[in-house]
C-alpha cells in the first residue's frame, strides 16, 4: 500500500514509524493553518483598534486585493505541484520530480503581476491613499510566489510538518506588527502594513529544512521517470491548462470573498468597506482554518484515484463533508447567539451587525467549504475545467447581485448574496462530482 492510500487509516490505528510521522505532520499542519486563521482575524482586530477607520479601511482593501492576486496567480501552481507529485509517488515515481513546468508558470505569473501592478500604480496608490502601501502590496505579492511554490512541493510530498511550520511562521510574523503598534514600539498605518510584507518572507524560513529533507530522501532514490521532448511539450500544455483552470477557480473564489468589499469601497468608501470586510472575516478565518484538510485532500485524493478506486475516493469525500457540516453548524449557532456582541467586542467599529446576517455568512461559509472539497475531488479526477466553470457561474451571479441594488443595505445585500452564491456553487459542483472519473496518469512536470 502506498503512503497516499495508507493515510485513510492513520486516524484508526498506528501503522509504524512512517505513518506516525505523517500523523505528527498532519497535526502540525492543522496547528499552522489554524493559527493562520486565528492570527489573521487577530491582525485585523488589533489593527482596527490602533488605526483610524479610514486607515483601517485602506489596510482591509490592500489585504483583499493581495489575497485575490496571490490566490489567483500562485495557488494554481501550488495545486499543480501537489497533484502531480502525489500522483507520481502513488505509482512509484518517488525520486526527483522535474520542476521546469511549474517554475516556468510561476515565474510567468509573477512577471505578469509586476507589469500590471506598475501599469496601474497611479490608481492603486490613489485607492490605497499611500505610496508606501503600494510598495508593501508589490513586495508581498512577489514574496508569496516563492512561498506558494514551497507549499505545493511540501503538500505533494505530504511534508505537512514543514507546511504547517511555513504558515505558522507567516501568521506569527504578521500579527507582531499591529501588536508592536498597540504597545507603542511602532506607530502608524505603514507599520501595521509591514506585517503583511514580513509574513511571506518569514514563511520561507522553513525552506532550508525542506532542502535538507529532500537531500536525505533522494540519496539513492530511483531516477525520475524519463520523458521525451514531445512528452515535455505535452506536459507543458497539460500543466498550463491545469494551472489556468485552477487560476479561474481561485479568481472566482476570491470574488466570492472580496467583491462585496471592493464594490462597497467603490460606492461608499473605505469606512463601510471595512465594516463589510469585518463581517466576511467570519468566512475568511474558518476557510483558512479548514485549509489544513483541503491542503492534504488533493494529494490524498490524487493518490486514491490513481491506485485505490471509487469507493475509497467517495469515502474520503463523505467524511470531509460530514466534518464540514458539523463545523459550520457550530459556527452558525455561535453567530446566532453571540455574533453581534462578538463583532462589537473584536472590532472598533460603531456599526450594528445583524444577527441573522452574520448567521447567513456562517451558513454560506459551510457551503463554501463543501464546494472547496468537491473542487478538490474534481481536480484529482481531471475535471479542472468543469470545476472552473462552476466557480465562475457562482462568482458572476454574486457580482451581479452586488451591483444591482435589490437590497439597499449593502452589508445585508453582501451577506445574503454570499449565501446564495455558495449554495449555487455547491449545486453545480455536486453535478461535476457525480460524473465520476477514471484514474489519471501522472503529469510529468518536465
Amino acid at each position: 500500500m502506498t503512503q497516499d492510500a495508507a493515510t485513510e487509516q492513520v486516524a484508526l490505528e498506528p501503522r509504524g514509524a512512517d505513518d506516525g510521522a505523517y500523523a505528527r505532520g498532519a497535526r502540525i499542519l492543522s496547528l499552522g493553518i489554524a493559527s493562520t486563521g486565528v492570527f489573521t482575524f487577530a491582525y485585523f482586530a488589533v489593527a482596527s483598534h490602533v488605526l483610524e477607520p479610514q486607515q483601517y479601511g485602506a489596510i482591509a482593501f490592500l489585504w483583499s486585493v493581495l489575497f485575490v492576486v496571490m490566490s489567483v496567480i500562485y495557488r494554481p501552481v501550488e495545486q499543480l505541484l501537489s497533484r502531480t507529485i502525489a500522483t507520481r509517488r502513488a505509482v512509484g515515481a518517488d525520486g526527483d520530480h522535474p520542476l521546469r513546468v511549474p517554475l516556468t508558470i510561476q515565474a510567468s505569473f509573477a512577471l505578469l503581476f509586476l507589469v500590471v501592478a506598475f501599469a496601474f500604480r497611479g490608481p492603486l496608490e490613489d485607492r490605497l491613499e499611500s505610496d508606501a502601501l503600494f510598495l508593501v502590496f508589490v513586495g508581498a505579492a512577489l514574496a508569496y510566489a516563492a512561498s506558494y511554490f514551497a507549499r505545493g512541493y511540501f503538500a505533494g510530498h505530504q511534508w505537512f510538518a514543514l507546511y504547517g511550520g511555513l504558515v505558522l511562521f507567516e501568521s506569527v510574523a504578521r500579527i507582531l506588527f499591529p501588536v508592536a503598534v498597540a504597545v507603542g514600539l511602532l506607530s502608524g498605518q505603514t507599520a501595521v502594513a509591514l506585517g503583511i510584507l514580513a509574513a511571506p518572507f518569514a514563511s520561507l524560513l522553513v525552506v532550508p529544512a525542506a532542502l535538507l529533507r529532500h537531500r536525505r530522501r533522494t540519496t539513492g532514490a530511483a531516477p525520475p521517470l524519463p520523458a521525451a521532448a514531445a512528452g515535455k511539450d505535452r506536459s507543458m500544455r497539460e500543466g498550463a491548462d491545469f494551472a489556468a483552470s485552477v487560476a479561474l477557480v481561485q479568481l472566482a473564489e476570491q470574488t466570492l470573498l472580496n467583491v462585496a468589499v471592493l464594490t462597497v469601497a467603490a460606492s461608499a468608501g473605505n469606512l463601510l468597506a471595512g465594516v463589510v470586510f469585518n463581517a466576511f472575516m467570519i468566512a475568511r478565518a474558518p476557510l483558512q482554518l479548514f485549509q489544513s484538510i483541503q491542503t492534504s485532500l488533493l494529494p490524498h485524493l490524487a493518490g486514491l484515484e490513481a491506485t485505490e478506486g471509487r469507493e475509497a475516493f467517495s469515502r474520503a469525500i463523505r467524511v470531509t463533508v460530514l466534518a464540514i457540516a458539523g463545523f459550520a453548524a457550530a459556527i452558525t449557532l455561535g453567530l446566532l447567539v453571540l455574533g453581534p456582541f462578538a463583532m462589537d467586542l473584536l472590532f472598533d467599529e460603531a456599526y450594528d451587525y445583524g444577527r441573522l446576517g452574520l448567521a447567513a455568512v456562517g451558513v454560506g461559509m459551510g457551503l463554501h467549504l463543501v464546494g472547496g472539497t468537491l473542487n478538490q475531488a474534481a481536480l484529482a479526477r481531471g475535471h479542472a475545467r468543469l470545476a472552473a466553470g462552476a466557480w465562475l457561474v457562482a462568482a458572476a451571479a454574486f457580482v451581479v447581485w452586488m451591483i444591482v441594488p435589490v437590497i439597499d443595505d449593502q452589508l445585508v445585500r453582501a451577506e445574503i448574496g454570499y449565501l446564495g452564491a455558495a449554495a449555487l456553487l455547491c449545486a453545480l459542483l455536486v453535478g461535476v462530482y457525480r460524473r465520476g472519473g477514471t484514474p489519471v496518469a501522472p503529469v510529468v512536470t518536465g
